[in-house]
């Protein structure tokens, strides 16, 4: 009989994919004169970006970089996604430079970002600059990350108080930042845990001016994220808010039902995308809970016609166009135009306007979301900066183009790879040459001899006398019992100086002369032309005193003969 089936045989319910929902508010200030932040939320993305450089582009800055993140806001990342935060900052961050080299009134721009990317059950944080991210987890608020400013930095080397930091002159002076400065910008990265129900905040340092407990009491207390994004920004302003402020709050829950059905969103036919030049147009979301609505024709038109008229004033990024207008409202800015002197439009060139908006409408309305700021003005005025462009459409133009300058690269190089390997190859021959030289040079010198002094003893060496570097050409044949010093004063200098001999037994007849006549000569005593020694005359016979003989005068001592002992010339011979 079959047993029952327990609790424990019943597969687990499988795990929801988890996603954010948001809120987002960004304000000017009561101050600044424009909104240099920028921020965009949506299921899977979270950025903010404090742009800087004032009146020269900070808004550009921050603008540009949130917009070219926007299209990460996704969770099919077959590979994975540990590096694609990173990577996208740092793309970013070159095209910042690009944006300061095609218009040099924006060079000292800059932006920090704040940013996380929720993949599967995975957190990928990146942070840089002084923009702060908090999380309340299990009834523990903390914040993650950590500033690039001066002050910090003092606080961690413990020369500064963190209470003392808000009064310190440079508390605002930062360490990291992106721009046109550093070309590879460092970044705090790190992957977290995710668990459903934790609450995150991120916010610009426009929020700093709200009480730290404050804050965090704020959060925890408020529900709605709605509510909460909106009570910290009244806060800021009610403390005089001399900076602008931008506040993230997004919450991780369990994709739902609805969820599924809100995640697309229809994009708006192409005629209206003429017509109408807002993203709220195509896929504006009020409520992160709640599915984007289409607007009514009304509403449609009505927002054409705010749209005409907004596009009749100067509503361009500062910085983002650089454009003025003649009495009558046309445009003086005109490529055809050879008089300008103005540096060109941050616009791409060669998209357009149009194309660069359109772009990033179908990527806007790819998904729920909500932008705000100096990001969300690009896009309502059409005022798009290049780098909003590398979007989908922008990225593959960019992909051909570079492909196309790889083959053209390619092409060239064969002559270049062989012009290349031509150096390495005439020398790799000179060394050999010069090395197959050295060696045949010493295999020479090793067929030399020479007598010279060892030990204060006559020795014969084989090889020459001399020295190449540390390398000695000669070495220790055999040494004689022969003492230098025994020799007579011109064979001892001979010794000392060395007799080179053209083979061993050269060497050997001179070390025989030097034992029996003291000479370093290696050639035999004169002869006669018969070849027998000159004689060697001897006294006469001393006669008697008392007897005198007469000796004739033809007569002659007849000469000794030669000695039975062979001479060293004759043993030789």
């Amino acid at each position: 009989m079959a047993s029952p089936e327990t609790p424990k045989d019943k597969e687990k319910p499988a795990e929801r994919p988890l996603i954010m929902r948001y809120a987002a508010r960004s304000d000017v200030g009561r101050i600044r004169s424009k909104n240099d932040d920028s921020a965009y939320v949506g299921r899977h993305l979270a950025v903010v970006a404090d742009g800087m450089g004032g009146h020269a582009g900070g808004d550009v800055a921050s603008a540009s970089t949130v917009l070219d993140m926007i299209h990460l806001d996704h969770d099919d990342y077959p590979e994975g996604a540990d590096t694609v935060l990173a990577d996208e900052i740092q793309t970013a961050n070159s095209l910042l430079s690009e944006l300061v080299h095609q218009n040099p009134k924006l060079s000292g721009m800059g932006t920090t970002v704040t940013a996380l990317l929720l993949e599967d059950r995975k957190l990928h944080f990146a942070h840089i600059g002084d923009s702060r991210a908090y999380r309340l987890r299990n009834k523990k608020f903390e914040q993650i990350s950590v500033d690039h400013t001066f002050v910090q930095r003092l606080i961690d080397e413990g020369r500064l108080r963190p209470e003392e930091a808000e009064t310190h002159p440079h508390k605002n002076v930062l360490m990291r930042v992106l721009g046109d400065v550093d070309a590879s910008p460092e970044l705090d990265l790190d992957v977290l845990d995710v668990e459903p129900g934790e609450r995150w905040l991120l916010c610009s340092d426009g929020l700093n001016y709200v009480a730290g407990h404050v804050v965090e009491r704020t959060v925890r207390e408020t529900k709605d994220l709605r509510e909460c994004a909106e009570i910290l920004v009244d806060l800021t302003l009610e403390a005089g808010a001399p900076d602008n402020v931008t506040v993230v709050l997004l919450e991780i829950a369990e994709e739902t039902l609805d969820d599924v059905n809100t995640a697309a969103v229809d994009v708006v036919p192409a005629a209206a995308l003429a017509a109408v030049d807002e993203p709220e147009a195509v896929s504006a979301t009020k409520s992160p809970d709640e599915p984007p609505s289409e607007k009514s024709a009304a509403d449609a038109e009505s927002a054409s016609k705010a749209t005409a008229d907004r596009e009749s004033d100067t509503g361009s990024l500062p910085g983002a166009g650089d454009r003025t207008k003649d009495t009558d409202g046309s445009d003086e800015e005109s490529e055809d135009s050879e008089s300008a002197t103005e540096p060109p439009a941050t616009t791409d060139p060669h998209l357009g306007e149009h194309l660069s908006a359109e772009v990033l409408r179908e990527e806007l309305a790819s998904r729920p979301h909500e932008l705000v700021g100096a990001a969300a003005t690009a896009a309502e005025t059409g005022s798009i900066p290049t780098v909003a462009g590398r979007t989908v459409a922008r990225r593959a133009a960019t992909v051909l183009t570079h492909k196309a300058e790889q083959d053209r690269a390619e092409t060239e190089e064969p002559p270049r790879r062989r012009i290349r390997w031509l150096m390495p190859a005439v020398a790799a021959f000179v060394v050999l040459g010069v090395v197959v030289g050295l060696w045949l040079g010493y295999a020479w010198t090793q067929t030399r001899y020479y007598v010279g002094e060892y030990d204060q003893r006559v020795a014969i060496f084989n090889g020459i006398s001399q020295r190449l570097g540390p390398i000695q050409l000669s070495r220790l044949e055999s040494v004689t019992d022969l003492k230098v010093d025994s020799l007579p004063e011109y064979g001892q200098q001979s010794v000392r100086q060395t007799v080179p001999a053209g083979d061993l037994n050269d060497a050997q007849l001179i070390v025989e002369n030097l034992k029996h006549y003291g000479s370093a000569s290696a050639s035999c005593p004169s002869t006669t032309a018969s070849g027998t020694a000159t004689p060697t005359p001897t006294p006469t016979p001393t006669a008697s005193p008392t007897a005198t003989v007469p000796i004739p005068s033809t007569a002659a001592v007849a000469s000794p003969t030669p000695s039975p002992v062979p001479t060293p010339c004759e043993g030789a011979k």
